[in-house]
């Protein structure tokens, strides 16, 4: 699809976010099925199930404007995923907190990306006046920042003081 004007690259970020979303919740399971801590296990099947809601939000903003969710790939959450896969899955730890820790920082880095993603996409549909999209993806990227602010507190409130010592 060329791309003319702003409605263009809103359909493209559109997909390519879909496409980010799809990858992160098959690293987020994962990242969920590799901690030990009982609150951040929690959060991480909250995020999975905040990710699929987002989805189901991407694709049908996307379906209305008669495009396919599909028709992109996002390179960009392909090299979080395998940053994922290298840092926490495939790696060697000998301290459980200490996994928790990181898996706390690769799920942050895919979320940081999505954060980016839904705030361009909702700036992108108020301009256009889109508003009732741009709603929809607000509530999204509200969820996203909530989801990020979690983790955060679930590290500092003892993850990262447990993988301290």
């Amino acid at each position: 699809m060329a791309i003319n004007s702003l409605k263009d690259v809103y359909i493209d970020q559109l997909q390519d976010l879909y496409s980010a979303d799809r990858q992160a919740l098959e690293a987020t399971r994962k990242l969920a099925d590799a901690s030990t801590n009982d609150e951040l296990k929690q959060a991480l099947s909250r995020g999975v199930d905040g990710i699929q809601r987002g989805m189901e939000t991407l694709a049908d903003v996307i379906r209305a404007h008669d495009e396919d969710p599909t028709d992109e790939f996002c390179k960009g959450m392909e090299g979080l995923v395998k940053e994922v896969k290298a840092h926490v899955l495939d790696a060697d730890f000998g301290d459980d907190d200490a996994r928790d820790a990181m898996i706390i920082t690769q799920y942050q880095r895919m979320t940081h990306y999505g954060l980016a993603g839904y705030g361009c996409v909702t700036a992108f549909a108020r301009r256009l006046e889109l508003n009732d999209q741009a709603d929809r993806l607000q509530e999204c990227l509200d969820h996203t920042y909530e989801g990020d602010r979690l983790m955060s507190r679930i590290a500092e409130g003892g993850v990262n003081a447990a993988a301290a010592e």
